[in-house]
């Protein structure tokens, strides 16, 4: 089992990587990646789930709004996942998961996921170590039966943030009128439980690795959309896909 300490990967792109010219890279990707959406509806053999965590202001919305957001609507679904409501917390912690598993020819994004229940519940100690384990044994099997019984192909993004990022995007939510609206008084309560939460995430990474995490250093919004944009290009190149002819 491998373990991952996020204190020590940058959360900057590399110093030999050019904005601008990855600005420009980033374009062409979108194009190509519009064309890939649509060839992986019309096959509708295969089905894509990309998982993004991260913690708050890391950048989530941006993402999505930058990346999947220029696709095609009818092949892509958003799912955002905030805390359960009264009928979700009645089932099983899966349930409310499982019910939106991208059908084949899809695209499904989870603006935070079935991750939840082994990240902010261990915070809070809502859930103990040892039910924490049964819930990653369950949250594999899980991913297991979407990529082997319906071809689903999983990609998970954390998004990593510095802390002293996360402190400037929150403060520029008290006087941007245009993020004012994101602002939550909790988000600096969140903020002093960051070693915590760093803890959890390293866990999570470790048991839950099949298929495995990107750390995706996110305090440069151009870099962070660039390296997701680019592994959902190189996973959709991958599948060979092809149109289906004249129906008989």
């Amino acid at each position: 089992m491998s373990y991952v300490e996020l204190k020590k990967i940058s959360t900057r792109a590399p110093d030999d990587i050019d904005k601008q010219e990855t600005k420009e890279k980033m374009q062409t990707i979108i194009s190509e990646l519009d064309e890939l959406q649509n060839l992986l509806f019309a096959e509708n053999k295969h089905s894509v789930l990309v998982v993004i965590q991260g913690m708050d202001a890391s950048g989530k919305d941006g993402v999505i709004r930058n990346v999947v957001g220029r696709l095609n609507a009818q092949g892509v679904n958003v799912r955002c996942y905030k805390a359960p409501t009264p009928e979700e917390l009645a089932h099983d912690f899966l349930w409310r998961i499982h019910q939106f598993a991208p059908a084949k020819g899809m695209i499904e994004v989870f603006n935070r996921s079935h991750y939840e229940d082994i990240l902010i519940t261990r915070v809070y100690k809502w859930c103990n170590d040892k039910t924490a384990k049964k819930r990653m044994e369950a949250i594999n099997d899980f991913e297991k039966l979407m990529q082997e019984h319906n071809h689903t192909h999983i990609l998970k993004f954390y998004l990593h943030i510095s802390l002293e990022e996360q402190q400037q995007r929150l403060a520029e939510r008290l006087k941007d009128p245009s993020k004012m609206w994101k602002y939550n008084e909790r988000d600096f309560e969140e903020s002093k439980l960051w070693d915590i939460y760093m803890q959890m995430y390293e866990e999570c990474f470790a048991n839950c690795a099949n298929p495995p995490w990107t750390i995706v250093p996110a305090d440069q919004n151009w870099y962070k959309e660039y390296i997701i944009a680019s592994r959902l290009q190189e996973l959709l190149i991958g599948l060979k896909m092809q149109y289906p002819g004249l129906k008989k």
